[in-house]
C-alpha cells in the first residue's frame, strides 16, 4: 500500500490486497475515518494518429491502456462534492473523477442522490509503452460532457460487475476516447464505517442479470407447488367420493331393496 499523509487526510493505495491483478482499489481517509472508497477495473481504448507507409496519408490506430497498479493517487472529502486522482507511469497518464451529491423533489418527497459528474483523462501520446510513432506527440486531455453517471441514493455505495463504457472527447481532434469500467464499487459520501462500503445500490444491469438467473428458480418452485397442490386436491376428492354410498345403475339390482 501507498500511502500519503497531507493535513488530516491520508491515501492508500490498497490494489494489492485484490484478487484480480485487473483490479484497483483507493481509499481516501479524512480525521482517521474513511470518507472515499472505489474499487474497479479500468482500460482506455485510445485512437491516434500514425503515418502511412508512403509518409503522406494519415493512418488511426489505438492504443489499450489498463489503470496499472501501485499508481499514485490522491483525492479530497465534501460534504456535496468528492474527487479521486490517479496517475501512473510518471504521470503520463492521469484520471480524474469527480463526484456530486444533490437533492431532488419526487412524488415521494425530496430525496438526495449521488452521481459521477465529470471524468477527465490525460495522457501523453509521447510515451512508448502504448504510443508506437505517434504523429505530432504529446498531452491530450479527454473529457465527459454533462456526465449523470453512477447514480445511486444517498448513503449507499454503487456496484456494478458489468462492463459498462463512457464515451470521452480528446483535444487530439475531437477523438472519442472510451472508458471501459467493470467490478465498479464506489463509494464517494457518508461512509460510516471505516474501510467498509455501505449497502450496494446495484446497476440496472446487475439487476436485470440477478433477475434472469432467479427466474428459473422462481418459475421451478411455482410449478412444483402447483403439482403438489393439484396431488392434494385429487386426493382429497378421491377420497370423498370412495366414502360416498353408490347407487346402482342398473334397476335389477334393486329387487332386494324393500
Amino acid at each position: 500500500a501507498v500511502a500519503r499523509l497531507a493535513a488530516e487526510q491520508e491515501v492508500e493505495n490498497l490494489s494489492g490486497l485484490s484478487p484480480n491483478p485487473e483490479k484497483d482499489i483507493f481509499v481516501v481517509r479524512e480525521n482517521r475515518t474513511t470518507c472515499l472508497m472505489a474499487e474497479f477495473a479500468a482500460k482506455f481504448i485510445v485512437p491516434y494518429d500514425v503515418w502511412a507507409s508512403n509518409y503522406v496519408d494519415l493512418l488511426t490506430e489505438q492504443a489499450d491502456i489498463p489503470l496499472a497498479r501501485g499508481a499514485d493517487m490522491k483525492g479530497k472529502c465534501g460534504t456535496n462534492e468528492s474527487e479521486l486522482e490517479i496517475s501512473w507511469l510518471e504521470q503520463a497518464y492521469t484520471l480524474k473523477l469527480s463526484f456530486l451529491k444533490e437533492g431532488h423533489n419526487t412524488s415521494r418527497g425530496p430525496e438526495a442522490f449521488w452521481r459521477l459528474s465529470r471524468i477527465q483523462f490525460t495522457y501523453d501520446t509521447s510515451e512508448r509503452t502504448y504510443f508506437k510513432d505517434a504523429v505530432s506527440p504529446g498531452k491530450h486531455t479527454a473529457s465527459s460532457h454533462r456526465l449523470s453517471a453512477l447514480v445511486t441514493p444517498a448513503g449507499k455505495s454503487y456496484e456494478c460487475q458489468a462492463q459498462q463504457t463512457i464515451s470521452l472527447i480528446s483535444s487530439d481532434h475531437q477523438k472519442s476516447v472510451q472508458l471501459l469500467l467493470s467490478e465498479v464499487r464506489i463509494q464517494p459520501f457518508d461512509i460510516t464505517a471505516d474501510f467498509v462500503f455501505s449497502e450496494e445500490h446495484k446497476c440496472p444491469v446487475d439487476q436485470r442479470e440477478q433477475l434472469e438467473e432467479t427466474l428459473p428458480l422462481i418459475l421451478g418452485l411455482i410449478l412444483g407447488l402447483v403439482i403438489v397442490i393439484t396431488l392434494c386436491v385429487y386426493h382429497i376428492h378421491h377420497k370423498l367420493t370412495a366414502n360416498q354410498v353408490q347407487i346402482p345403475r342398473d334397476r335389477s339390482q334393486y329387487k332386494h331393496m324393500g
